[in-house]
């Protein structure tokens, strides 16, 4: 006999719950390291996206780290060159990133949106975070709880949207002192406890964020 699923008591956002998830992420050790490395690759070693070879490679290290499923990078690293995206990461650009995740592969049209808001967050986390399962699952969840914002599940798929909303759900719950990077690991962190699935127990037996 099938029970009734138990409805899902998230606790309101605030800075101390903000902080408490901040805690653990930092005893994430595999991660720490995996985000240094990361760090490194994209700041000081290949910071620009001109070369070839450099994207391939920024590329590779984030689809084996996160899994996402890019079947072929060279594809994916020469569409990014081709975009010449440099000044527009410089400018901050939300438009590039939806522009980075739609290519034509083999004649088939991709979508690689939670691959491309990586990548540009790798470059710029402050001002470029990262969508995935995750992510979309908690502001769905407060939308309908708190009606913190009016947005589609759509539109968190339309990246300039998406940034805003993380900017109206900062703003609502009083949480301004916290940058996009910290506000992407507490959303990460929670919805990976509250809203567990296959996807999300790969990620944690890995240690791989998003």
């Amino acid at each position: 006999m099938k029970t009734k699923k138990e409805k899902i008591i998230i606790p309101p956002p605030t800075e101390a719950q903000v902080e408490q998830y901040l805690k653990k992420w930092t005893e994430l050790n595999n991660y720490v390291l995996q985000e240094s490395s990361l760090t490194k690759l994209f700041h000081k070693t290949y910071p620009e996206n001109k070369d070839i070879d450099d994207v391939l490679i920024k590329v590779c290290a984030l689809n084996d780290f996160y899994s996402t499923n890019i079947f072929s990078p060279f594809s994916v690293a020469q569409h990014i060159v081709d975009l010449k995206i440099d000044n527009r990461l410089k400018e901050n650009d939300t438009s590039l990133v939806n522009d980075i995740a739609q290519i034509v592969i083999k004649g088939t049209q991709k979508n690689f949106y939670s691959f491309a808001t990586k990548y540009c967050s790798h470059h710029k986390p402050q001002d470029y975070p990262i969508y995935d399962n995750f992510v979309k699952q908690v502001l769905m969840y407060f939308r309908k709880e708190d009606k913190f914002s009016s947005f589609e599940k759509e539109d968190l798929k339309n990246y300039p949207t998406f940034k805003e909303i993380l900017i109206q759900f900062r703003k609502y719950y009083g949480l301004e002192k916290y940058d996009l990077k910290e506000l992407d690991k507490y959303l990460w962190l929670l919805g990976k406890e509250y809203f567990p699935n296959n996807y999300g127990t790969k990620k944690q037996n890995n240690l791989q964020i998003k």
